[in-house]
C-alpha cells in the first residue's frame, strides 16, 4: 500500500504547555498521531502533529495560542517510524507491546501485540490505557457475553475483551483502514475467530443493530461523537449493561455524562490519568 503524504504541524512550548497543546490538537483537529519531544535538561518541548491532509494553520495557531508551523513531509511512514521506538505499556492485567519488545513480555500478564500503523490505539495514549484498566477491573466482578468496541481503531480494546472473556466481540470503526488493522491485529494475537470487525458510522450498520442489545459497549472516541450518539448507544445497551466512555478530557466529564443521565444511566466510576478520563456507566 502506498503511504499517503503527511503534513506535520509543529510548535515549541514548555513541558507543561506541551501537554495542553497536544490535547487541544487531538480534540480539535483529529490528527493521525501526536508527538511531544522534550529537552532532557531544559523546560522546553516540541509538539508535533501529523495529518493526512493539510491542516488549518490558523485554527492550530488559535488552539496553541502561538504560531504553528505546517509543512509537507517526505514520503516516509512517519507514524510507523514514530511508534516503533515506543516502550511497552502495562495497563491493568494487560501488557501491550510491539515486535521489538517480544522478548520482554513478563509472566502473569495478558499480552497484546500491536504493531505501529495508521490506526489509533497502541496503548500509549492515556485514554486507551485507561480503558484497558477499566476492562481489567470489570473482569474481576462479572463476565460479559455480548461486547461491542465502537470506534475500534487498531482493535486493541476488542482484543483485550476477547482475551478476557474468550467470547465473540464486535468491533466497528468509521475508517476502513482501522477495520483492516483490527483484523490483522486480531490474527496476530490469536483471536481472529472471536472478533468480527465492520466499517460503520454509528450503530445503524445491520450487523451491529442485529447483535444489540449489548451487555458491554466500549466507546473510546471523542466527546462530540459520544454526545451525538448517546441515544443510539443507550438503546443498544441491555438492561444491567455497562458502558465505557473515553477519549474525554477531564473538563468534559460532566458534559458527556449529562447526555446519558436523562436516559437513566448511572455513573459508576471515573478513572483519570493526566488530562484524560474514562467513565464507566451502568444501565438499570
Amino acid at each position: 500500500m502506498i503511504n499517503p503524504p503527511l503534513w506535520k504541524a509543529s510548535v515549541p512550548a514548555t513541558k507543561a504547555e506541551a501537554q495542553d497543546i497536544a490535547a487541544a490538537f487531538e480534540l480539535g483537529t483529529e490528527p493521525q498521531a501526536i508527538l511531544i519531544n522534550e529537552e532532557p535538561f531544559e523546560d522546553a518541548a516540541m509538539v508535533e502533529a501529523l495529518y493526512v491532509a493539510m491542516p488549518d494553520g490558523e485554527l492550530l495557531t488559535k488552539l496553541a495560542g502561538r504560531e504553528v508551523h505546517v509543512a509537507l513531509l517526505p514520503d516516509v511512514d512517519w507514524i510507523k517510524l514514530s511508534q516503533e521506538g515506543l516502550p511497552p505499556v502495562r495497563a491493568g492485567r494487560f501488557f501491550v507491546y510491539g515486535a521489538h519488545d517480544a522478548g520482554t513480555v513478563p509472566h502473569g500478564v495478558i499480552p497484546i501485540k500491536i504493531e505501529a500503523g495508521l490506526a489509533f490505539g497502541t496503548g500509549h495514549h492515556e485514554t486507551t490505557a485507561l480503558c484497558l484498566r477499566v476492562l481489567s477491573d470489570l473482569a474481576k466482578r462479572r463476565r460479559f457475553d455480548n461486547v461491542l468496541d465502537l470506534g475500534c481503531g487498531t482493535g486493541l480494546l476488542a482484543i483485550g475483551a476477547a482475551k478476557l472473556w474468550r467470547q465473540s466481540i464486535l468491533a466497528s470503526d468509521i475508517d476502513i483502514v482501522a477495520v483492516e488493522v483490527t483484523r490483522e491485529n486480531a490474527r496476530a494475537n490469536g483471536v481472529a475467530p472471536l472478533i468480527r470487525a465492520f466499517t460503520a458510522d454509528g450503530l445503524t450498520h445491520p450487523a451491529l443493530a442485529t447483535q444489540a442489545p449489548y451487555d458491554l459497549i466500549i466507546a473510546n472516541i471523542l466527546a462530540g461523537p459520544l454526545t451525538k450518539l448517546a441515544p443510539d448507544i443507550v438503546r443498544s445497551l441491555a438492561p444491567g449493561g455497562v458502558l465505557i466512555l473515553s477519549g474525554l478530557l477531564k473538563w468534559q466529564e460532566n458534559l458527556v455524562a449529562s447526555f446519558y443521565r436523562p436516559h437513566g444511566l448511572h455513573l459508576r466510576n471515573a478513572l483519570r490519568e493526566g488530562l484524560w478520563t474514562a467513565l464507566t456507566l451502568e444501565k438499570p
